[in-house]
């Protein structure tokens, strides 16, 4: 087992975060080109927004065959397999002439997308010992935010200067140097064994994994709290491009930096669990991102902020802490048992706006905040039954 702080712990936590950054910023590239996107090949709002919004259909739906892959195939060949499979798609994208090109590569490369998302934390589970895997998850999801945030940034300043189609070029060239980094530095599996792929096998352990209570709970309580932490940004972008704000655009997409306290709660979730114990923790990241929704309830632009920074890191605390806890608690196929809780994590995220769109008409920004408080006091109650299921497990093994 790899312990923390040897030095292929840090190789191998390189490896996994810099394959991390490639994925999730080629995730959210497209979302600053989609004005430019709409312009070019004359299209409405929403009908732009497929570009971004079909490769994440695509990647959660692949999740759910990546798992088991893995598991029958070995982990580190799927992830070098998916992540060539995304570079060689983000260069084509550079030549894509037409819209409905356009749209059937974003999906086929949301299919390869899904790879190292859905086996990255296995392979922490099987190669890493558990207190190295509470550090290694930590950085890993840190590594998702600055992605997302890096996608947002090389698509919107590279789309401002060279034009939408040159930033798939540069983010194609930032994938290459990923993949080869990512090959070079992630040491061979050694705890992986392989089990064969059988599809009946795959659904048993699917629909046992949803059976099992403590899984199940987890699994909601992340698709409940992504819902509701990535949709309060859409609505704040409504509310902060009207009176009395009436920020550019621009202005608006740099609220997406405020997920940096987010990859500082990620690094701290492992020596967080070092002194509470996980449920505690999780309990924890909900209540600050209930207090920051709060917070934003103010109206000052300041507070805003404030609240979306206390957002990202409260959520991220807890996303990472749950992506461990799934893994570290999956009685066995662990690539399944994680690919599911991600499937529920974007899944949340894609109904958000049905749930909180009522919320919206009924109280506009306070309506989002109530309809958020619904929902995170169910995800912290959810909490409350894991905190006493590990009581009860850590009761039996003392005796």
């Amino acid at each position: 087992m790899i312990e923390a702080g040897s030095r292929v712990f840090w190789r191998a936590t390189l490896a996994l975060c810099l394959g991390s950054f490639m994925i999730f910023s080629n995730v959210y590239v497209t979302q600053p080109l989609l004005p430019m996107i709409a312009s070019y090949f004359k299209l409405s709002a929403l009908q732009a927004s497929w570009s971004f919004t079909l490769s994440t259909l695509t990647l959660g739906l692949s999740l759910l065959l990546y798992g088991p892959l893995s598991d029958a195939l070995g982990r580190r060949r799927l992830m070098q397999i998916s992540m060539l499979g995304v570079t060689l798609l983000t260069f084509s994208l550079f030549w894509a002439e037409y819209y409905p090109s356009l749209l059937c590569l974003r999906a086929l490369q949301g299919l390869c997308l899904g790879g190292l998302p859905a086996i990255a934390i296995a392979y922490m589970a099987d190669e890493f010992s558990p207190a190295a895997l509470r550090v290694a998850v930590g950085f890993y999801i840190a590594a998702n935010t600055l992605g997302g945030i890096s996608g947002r940034l090389i698509g919107g300043f590279a789309g401002d200067w060279l034009g939408w189609q040159a930033a798939f070029m540069i983010m194609g060239i930032v994938s290459v140097i990923s993949l080869s980094l990512f090959t070079w530095l992630l040491p061979p599996s050694q705890g992986f064994q392989a089990h064969p792929l059988k599809p009946a096998q795959m659904s048993k352990d699917m629909f046992g994994h949803l059976r099992n209570p403590e899984l199940l709970v987890a699994y909601l309580i992340g698709g409940g709290n992504f819902m509701i932490f990535i949709t309060q940004y859409s609505y704040i972008s409504f509310v902060l491009s009207e009176a009395p704000y009436h920020l550019p655009a621009r202005f608006i997409g740099l609220l997406f930096l405020t997920y940096l306290s987010g990859t500082l709660a990620s690094m701290l979730s492992g020596r967080i669990t070092q002194s509470l114990r996980q449920p505690i923790a999780i309990g924890l990241g909900i209540s600050l991102l209930a207090g920051g929704s709060l917070l934003s309830l103010t109206g000052d632009l300041i507070a805003i902020i404030c609240g979306f920074l206390i957002n990202a890191f409260g959520f991220f605390l807890a996303h990472s802490v749950l992506s461990s806890w799934v893994s570290l608690h999956a009685p066995h196929a662990r690539a399944s048992a994680s690919s599911l809780y991600l499937v529920l994590y974007y899944l949340g995220a894609s109904i958000g706006g049905f749930y909180l769109e009522p919320f919206w008409r009924w109280g506009h920004w306070s309506g989002v905040i109530l309809g958020s408080l619904i929902m995170l006091s169910l995800t912290f109650t959810g909490t409350l039954y894991l905190n006493r299921r590990d009581k009860y497990h850590l009761s039996c093994i003392a005796k």
